[in-house]
């Protein structure tokens, strides 16, 4: 059986404490006086002991401990209380028990207005620390100052200050609210309004109105760490216009900070850490963005993870922090990291929107957790602009791709992500390429921060211009229309004299096709790019490669790409099935013109993707025979035939007369095999 002995008397004690009670590990809590046992929660598996005990009571309990039990002391005491230090040390080795030393983190002073130790004083040092050696050495330096003093070192060597000229007029005493501490105070003659009893720590506000009111000129404190609310004396000081007389460490030890005790616990025994996991929307960044349940998800909070950006705001406090966005990094760091109860996982914007919440929930699955929404981008920023965000396509360049000129082709309000300023300028030169610079764009940088700016200007201005990596842009398209299904006139596509697909068997071929907006798309023989270019504008979320052997009909196809702003449409000079070696896996491929290598095509689509979808266009007839033969030998399925012919009205005079059109074989397959 194990069992724990923590010599407590501070904070940390007191929360290793809890921390042992909550996994359930028997302790043994020693603390000094009956108020140190009351701030302890009632608990079943701790023992509080109350009452100072010396190197022979720590001895003697150790090792009435020990005789049943392996015990594991955990030395909680002030970093000041090197005497206490000195016995749970010698008892440890007395009794056989293993010696922790929880010590708080030492503060450095480099960078925070230190003046060294000694010192000249100069009254209203305005923040600015004197380091002294002792209490002794404080009163020394105080001596040779004037003005009040704030003394924040306790009661129990308040007596040293009695040597100050004037203390009864100058010294006001912090102490603890302890009748023991009252009357020994008051016995030094530190009464009325010169003491001040309240149990810390105290927040840098609370500091700060006590130094007011008393218009002290000095602080006086002990290096007592975060816990010990240092950090907040010091800030007080500096903007109640105090300087600070800091009384250092007796010496410097070596020890484990609490956390590292508290995982040091939890891999030995291998206890079962129950976390409490915040995911936390922060919104654009500035602190203020944030809604109330998600500061007090993050101040309650033990350990702190996200993007730099976003743990700027947070610089101040004293959690722990660990800088990642990668679910499996973060996940890996938890479990490397028991210690942690309390995480907020902090995501920019809102959790929903383009966020890393989706990967962290799956990550964790298993783990409690809570989600809190934030503010998005989108509705931050089209709040500022005055205009409804209901209507506007939603789009995200941050870390992936998007055919974003189809999204503005066919919606009139387009809100983006930008992911980085290059992605604008991008955005907005392609715009212009494609007939759309003279579109309206609003962009905003760096959104909540002291550096936010909003810009409104058009797409050919902008595409010249450089925008911030931390950006967004609304695109107003008032002339937007809806892709057609297909069926395109011939009349629309530029053509020369290079063969064209016709609007009739193109539509009917795409049908056959059955693209969806995601599709990757082949088209084998593009020709002057019609059938590649309704692809793309269906499959607006996917890519179409057009492959045409024919430099002529290559520059005919980018043509009509740049006039149907068909932006997610890819060129491929060459013949296949040589001219698809590099590309990624079609979805859908459909073969206008295969130069007699119909068979050596199909078989490396369906080597790239063997459930392809595939359709053939044939005119002559040993093509559709090839085809069918194909059809007979590979693996393909679902497979269909139809002969297309089309007659199309030609005025004569007052009379329409029919004029026939090639008849063409429209083959279609998928790769698999039938069942």
């Amino acid at each position: 059986m194990f069992r724990a002995v923590v010599f407590a008397g501070t904070t940390e004690g007191r929360e290793l404490a809890e921390f042992l009670e909550r996994c359930q590990v028997l302790a043994d809590v020693c603390v000094a006086t009956e108020y140190g046992g009351q701030l302890l929660k009632e608990c079943r598996s701790c023992r509080v002991h109350a009452g100072r005990l010396d190197a022979e009571g720590m001895e003697s309990l150790l090792k009435r401990t020990a005789e049943d039990e392996t015990v594991l002391a955990v030395d909680a005491t002030h970093p000041y209380a090197s005497e206490v230090t000195k016995n749970v040390k010698a008892a440890c080795e007395a009794a056989g028990a293993e010696y922790i030393r929880l010590l708080r983190p030492s503060w450095k002073s480099a960078g925070d207005g230190c003046q060294g130790r000694g010192g000249e004083p100069e009254d209203g040092r305005k923040g600015r620390v004197t380091l002294v050696e002792s209490v002794e050495d404080a009163v020394a330096f105080l001596e040779k100052t004037s003005g009040n003093i704030l003394v924040t070192t306790g009661s129990k060597e308040l007596h040293k200050f009695t040597a100050l000229t004037d203390y009864q007029d100058r010294v006001f005493a912090r102490v603890l609210s302890t009748p023991e501490s009252v009357q020994a105070s008051a016995q030094l003659g530190f009464t009325g309004k010169h003491l001040i009893c309240m149990q810390g720590p105290f927040s840098e506000a609370l500091n700060r109105a006590m130094l007011q009111q008393i218009d002290a000129k000095w602080l006086v404190t002990k290096e007592s760490g975060k816990t010990g609310g240092f950090e907040e004396k010091i800030r007080a000081a500096k903007a109640a216009g105090a300087g600070v007389v800091l009384i250092g460490r007796p010496e410097e030890e070596q020890g484990l900070s609490l956390e590292e005790v508290k995982r040091y616990l939890a891999k030995r025994l291998k206890l079962n850490i129950k976390r409490k996991i915040s995911l936390v929307g922060i919104g654009m960044g500035a602190g203020e963005n944030m809604t109330l349940e998600a500061k007090r998800a993050c101040e309650q909070a033990q350990l702190l993870i996200g993007a730099k950006r976003m743990l700027k705001n947070f610089s101040g406090t004293s959690q722990a922090k660990f800088v990642s966005y990668r679910p499996g990094e973060i996940r890996d760091y938890l479990y490397d990291h028991p210690e942690y109860e309390r995480i907020a996982l902090l995501q920019s914007g809102d959790v929903g929107f383009y966020s890393g919440a989706k990967g962290l929930l799956e990550a964790l699955k298993g783990e409690e957790i809570e989600v809190y929404p934030g503010i998005s981008s989108a509705v931050y920023f089209c709040a500022k602009l005055h205009i409804p965000w209901e209507d506007a396509k939603l789009v995200s360049l941050h870390g992936r791709s998007a055919n974003v000129i189809a999204q503005v082709r066919e919606n009139r309000k387009v809100f983006l992500l930008a992911g980085k300023g290059e992605g604008v300028n991008s955005l907005c030169r392609k715009l212009t390429e494609y007939g759309m610079g003279a579109l309206l764009l609003s962009v905003g940088e760096e959104l909540s921060y002291p550096e936010e700016r909003i810009r409104v200007g058009t797409a050919e201005k902008f595409a010249k211009e450089k925008f911030s990596d931390l950006c967004v842009a609304l695109i107003e398209n008032p002339g937007a229309q809806p892709a057609a299904v297909h069926g395109i006139e011939d009349e629309k596509f530029l053509r020369d004299r290079v063969p064209m697909t016709k609007s009739e068997v193109r539509s009917i071929s795409l049908s056959k096709l059955r693209l969806n907006r995601k599709s990757v798309v082949y088209d084998v023989g593009a020709g002057t790019g019609s059938v590649a270019v309704e692809a793309a504008l269906q499959a607006a979320e996917g890519q179409v490669y057009a492959i045409e052997k024919k430099a002529e009909a290559a520059a005919l196809i980018r043509a009509n790409q740049k006039k149907f702003a068909a932006d997610n449409l890819t060129v491929v000079e060459g013949l296949a099935p040589e001219a698809l070696n590099g590309l990624p896996s079609p979805t859908h491929v459909f073969i206008g013109g295969s130069s007699g290598n119909l068979k050596e095509i199909m078989e490396a689509v369906l080597e790239k993707n063997p459930a392809v979808r595939i359709v053939v266009n044939c005119i002559a007839l040993e093509t559709a025979a090839e085809a069918i033969d194909c059809l007979r030998t590979l693996p393909v399925t679902d497979t269909d035939i139809v002969c297309v012919t089309v007659g199309k009205a030609k005025e004569a005079g007052a009379y329409h007369m029919m004029m026939g059109q090639n008849p063409v074989y429209v083959i279609s397959c998928s790769g698999g095999t039938a069942v």
